[in-house]
């Protein structure tokens, strides 16, 4: 999301399809922020050596997963709502939907007008965006931790009802279909190779069409069609609300009771049939990019299924392969024979990582290179690279410098952009598994991958038969 503009708010919607709205709380009092700082013995109270994540966890009467997780290192708050639907399954011949309706929620709602919602959270001084993914949709706020009860009241009455009008729907179609023009068709490598490698990799209509969408497809859709989706989606019993940060578990636990308690279940339909068949030859693509100026290759593999031991497993080739300048692909690649300047990728790239979606997903990389490289010639090392694993297996020295850089990852992510990453993996395990304590088994799943482990994987699942290779050709002029 984009910083949008509001529309001014109107009356409660009304005539929801088998969704009955109720009346919105009051917005809490404001209060002034406490900036006390933290006694030497609380500063020194937390073990290292034990890292977890606080993990508080409950589902409201109507179906609304709620996770609170208290860090009382900074006086900052995370908020963040996600729903249970993404690019995977929005309607056929609506291409887009998801990442539209996703510009949808920024236009007013019951109580909350034109930028009143954004200008809410800027005026405490937080920040707030949203995104569209393959499984979920996120909005998200990162505040002062004195403002939580008044930014979870904001996004209750938005949950609780959107201001869905005709100006409202022409006004984001213009402001989507404008940044399909602007991020993809006018742009060098535009939708290459993430938009891309999905469509020929993939069987499946849900994982395989257009995410951004089709302009036709933008264009076309209707109020009605905006409204059944708010009406089946965004409901308490499809979504998520993760608080992280500075607060106290229980008060948070009850004031999402106070505002979101009373918005009334959603039947919202099962999730579709997701699976792929089986690839069982190679792939091969090509795209002409009138406006780049040098030819490119992509190329991805089909994942083990989430959460299996192969899946752990190639989650530390992905750090063999392609993390960091140590890895074999840039060292192959980058450093022994220049062939390009970087090779980037991985898994659930560049959309999230390896824990955020819940369908079939892909590995993938790519890079640009030099007119004169034939994109065999890099294939076969890429190949080289790949058998060796195979073939010879990964020291296990190799395989825990694997550990010690995925580690360093994750907690990077758990603790980095003011507790957004954690909020982020709370929040798919709630969704997902229904389980966010999932967070701290993710370092003991890894550290029981063995050397065996990861030559099976890459046997079973790295060999041609399972991989989808696009080369791009540049149509833009020299380099």
């Amino acid at each position: 999301m984009r910083p949008l503009a509001l529309l001014a708010a109107v009356a409660v919607l009304a005539g929801c399809s088998g969704v009955e709205r109720l009346d919105a709380p009051p917005p809490p009092a404001s209060t002034e922020p406490d900036f006390a700082p933290l006694s030497p013995d609380e500063l020194t109270d937390a073990d290292p050596a034990s890292f977890s994540v606080p993990v508080v966890y409950d589902t409201l009467a109507n179906g609304l997963k709620v996770v609170v997780s208290e860090d009382h290192t900074a006086p900052t708050a995370v908020i963040a709502v996600y729903y249970n639907v993404g690019f995977r399954i929005e309607p056929r011949d609506r291409t887009g939907f998801a990442h539209l309706f996703e510009h949808m929620m920024f236009q007013g709602s019951e109580n909350l007008g034109k930028n009143e919602f954004i200008g809410l959270v800027q005026r405490n001084g937080g920040i707030l965006n949203g995104s569209t993914r393959f499984d979920f949709t996120n909005y998200f706020e990162i505040i002062p931790s004195n403002t939580v009860e008044t930014m979870l009241w904001a996004e209750a009455d938005r949950m609780r009802g959107l201001d869905i009008t005709q100006d409202n729907l022409v006004n984001q179609q213009g402001v989507v279909s404008n940044e399909v023009r602007v991020n993809v068709i006018n742009q060098p490598y535009g939708g290459f190779p993430w938009l891309d490698l999905p469509q020929e990799a993939n069987e499946n209509w849900y994982n395989s069409h257009n995410f951004y969408g089709e302009l036709s497809d933008l264009e076309a859709a209707t109020l009605d069609d905006v409204q059944d989706f708010f009406d089946t989606y965004y409901a308490p019993n499809n979504a998520a609300v993760v608080v992280v940060g500075d607060v106290d578990a229980d008060q948070v636990m009850e004031w999402v009771e106070t505002y979101f308690g009373g918005i009334e279940r959603a039947d919202v339909p099962p999730i579709p049939d997701l699976r792929e068949p089986p690839q069982t030859e190679e792939k091969r693509a090509t795209k002409v990019d009138s406006l780049a100026t040098r030819p490119a290759l992509a190329f991805a593999y089909h994942m083990p299924p989430r959460n299996s031991d192969a899946y752990f497993a190639m989650g530390l080739i992905q750090q063999i392969l392609l993390e960091g300048d140590d890895s074999r692909l840039h060292q192959a690649l980058v450093t022994e024979n220049g062939l390009t300047s970087s090779v980037s990728g991985g898994i659930n790239w560049p959309l999230g990582n390896m824990f955020n979606y819940n369908g079939p997903m892909l590995w993938s990389a790519w890079l640009v290179h030099d007119d004169e490289t034939a994109p065999d010639s890099i294939l076969a090392l890429i190949d080289r690279e790949i058998t060796a694993i195979q073939q010879e297996g990964v020291e296990p020295e190799a395989l825990e410098r694997a550990k010690v850089k995925l580690r360093s990852d994750l907690y990077d992510t758990l603790g980095g952009t003011f507790g957004f990453g954690r909020a982020d993996l709370l929040a798919a395990f709630a969704l997902f598994d229904d389980n966010p304590g999932r967070i701290n088994t993710l370092v003991e799943r890894f550290e029981r991958v063995t050397p065996g482990l990861i030559r099976r994987t890459a046997r079973d699942w790295l060999h041609p038969e399972n991989r989808t290779v696009i080369t791009l050709e540049a149509a833009g002029g020299g380099s």
